[in-house]
Formats: C-alpha cells, structure tokens, sequence
C-alpha cells in the first residue's frame, strides 16, 4: 500500500509541469487556481476531521511557510513558459542543495563530506543546464526562465527550513500554508492585472485536474507514504519527478531534451541522490 501511494504521489506530481504547459494560462493565474483550490479541501477536511489548527509560534511559521509557497509556485510556473519542462524540473528539484547551503550559511548547521560532495555534483549539472540555451520543440531553454526555476528552489528551500521541527497537527498546519498562499497570490495577481477565472472551459478544466492531481492526490499521497516509508526513500523517489515530466514533455508537447541539458540534468539528479541518502532530512516537507 505504502509503495502505491508513493508511486501515485510521483506520477501526479510529475504531471504537474505538462498540466501547466496544456493549460496555457498566465502563471499567477494557475499558481492562484492550483492553491485556493486545495485551501478549501484541506481546510474543510480539517475541519471535518476536528483537528487542531496551529497557534502562537506555530501558526506564525505556518504563515511565514504559506507565503513561501506563494512564492515558489509563481516563480517556478512562470519558469515553464521560459524554459523546457526538463530543465526547469529539474532545476526546481535543486531544492535539497539549497536547504543545505542555507542552513550552513545562515544556521551555521554542520555539514558532512558525503553532503558537501553530493552538492557539488549538483550544482555542476545545474549550471549545465543553466547554460544550455538548445533544446527543441515549441519552448528552448532560456537564463530567464532557468532562473525562475532556482528562485522556486531556494523559496520551497526556505520553506522547509521554516517548518523544520513544527509540532502542530500536519493536516491542519497544511491548511494554513495553502490558504496563506492562496491569500499571498491574490493581491500580486490582481495588481498584474492577471485573470482569476479561467478564459474557457478548456482551460478550467486543465486547471482543475492540476489542482486535484498533483496539488491534493499527489502531495497527500506523498505525505502518506512518508508516514510508512523511510524518508531517504520517499525524497529519492521524488527524484523521478523530472523524468516523468521530460517523457509527458516529449510525448505531449514535442518537446525534444537538447544534449546539455540530459547530461547536466542527469548529473543533478546523482548529486541530489547523493545528497538526500546523506542527509534524508534534507528534504522533508
């Protein structure tokens, strides 16, 4: 059961990017559909299921976190309509490297040599990537866009880093973060002056299926494996996240990887791996 659960949260995850892409509506506008969405269902199960919401410090972190993850949804979706789907997933899922670099730099947290190792592995395929400007299909790979991809990495890394030892109910501190960052993206979109709605029924349902597959099945699903599998396993099942994505990529958007980013985005991946069966923690959310 636990191993179905993981696979369905990959898959769901995975399919997150191409969902985006078929959608085709502005970034803040998905980012905003994709969280309120999920606000109302994990706060109405909450409170269904009569659990404590966070209060004080908790509640304080839980907010800081939801407007992180304001920012690293607007970020890392516009990142899709600038880049290939390939590099900026795989890009996004340098998160682990950042909670790394943050907490040694800020937190002064000690660091083994496998870890150190495992992010510089890393970061030499991510400036592969960063640097590949190739690629084919209807979107080539872009510094604009690479690099929205790493602003959604290090706001989801500082994320983590905020509710690292958060002691309050998971469900209800979930429904906290979402509607926090459903609330954080609304002023920005209607300063940008970006649609709440959908154009069309097309695009509604797109934005509907993102919102209930990757944003409530995949994320519960993960979380649920958590709860049964080691974390060292689930965070590097996560890391099949971008394969899925390139092949949903290649098959729907004819999007082709070009060779700099396949060798780069594969030596990534190794230094990501090499970094969470170090330091499982690293990834947790």
């Amino acid at each position: 059961m636990a191993v179905a659960l993981l696979f369905l949260g990959v898959v769901s995850v995975g399919a997150a990017a191409i969902l985006i892409r078929l959608a085709d509506a502005h970034p803040l506008t998905t980012s905003w559909s994709r969280l309120w969405v999920g606000a109302v269902v994990l706060v109405v199960v909450a409170i269904i299921r009569r659990r404590p919401f966070p209060r004080g410090p908790d509640l304080g972190r839980a907010i800081v976190a939801g407007i992180l993850l304001a920012a690293h949804f607007a970020l890392w979706i516009a990142s899709l309509s600038a880049t290939t789907v390939a590099a900026s997933v795989v890009l996004v899922c340098l998160q682990p490297v950042f909670v790394v670099v943050i907490a040694r730099v800020a937190l002064r947290a000690p660091t083994s040599a496998r870890v150190l190792f495992g992010t510089a592995i890393a970061l030499a395929g991510a400036v592969a990537i960063a640097l590949d400007h190739g690629g084919g299909g209807p979107v080539t790979s872009s510094s604009t866009g690479n690099a929205l991809a790493l602003g959604g990495a290090v706001a989801i890394a500082v994320y983590v880093l905020v509710l690292r030892g958060q002691q309050a109910d998971v469900l209800a501190t979930s429904a906290v973060i979402t509607a926090t960052a459903a609330l954080a993206i609304l002023p920005v979109a209607l300063l940008a002056d970006a649609p709440l709605t959908p154009q069309d029924a097309r695009q509604g349902g797109w934005l509907l299926l993102l919102a209930i597959g990757p944003q409530v099945i995949g994320h519960t699903a993960l979380n649920a494996a958590l709860r049964r599998l080691p974390a060292s396993v689930v965070s590097g099942s996560i890391l099949g996240e971008p394969v899925i994505a390139a092949a949903l990529a290649a098959l729907f958007l004819g999007e082709r990887i070009g060779p700099q980013t396949l060798v780069g985005g594969v030596i990534t991946l190794v230094g990501v791996l090499v970094l969470v069966r170090a330091q499982p923690s690293a990834s947790g959310s």
